[in-house]
């Protein structure tokens, strides 16, 4: 028997073109597929803007909550 510890990961989408809806969001939905594939879990996907405070908090958040 394995005691496999599952693994989490959150994505971040950064973009005020996302944000805007000027430009489609196509990686997320491929990423995560790819990344269920090979066993990973995705818990969390967050749009945030092209913001270097917002971007580096965000960063630090999520690195704290997941694995990836």
């Amino acid at each position: 028997m394995t005691n496999k510890k599952e693994i989490i990961a959150g994505i971040i989408i950064i973009g005020n073109e996302i944000l805007s809806g000027r430009t489609k969001d196509l990686n997320t939905s491929v990423l995560s597929k790819w990344l269920n594939s090979i066993g990973i879990k995705v818990a969390e996907a967050r749009a945030i803007p092209d913001i270097e405070e917002m971007i580096i908090n965000t960063v630090n958040e999520l690195k704290k909550k997941f694995d990836y």
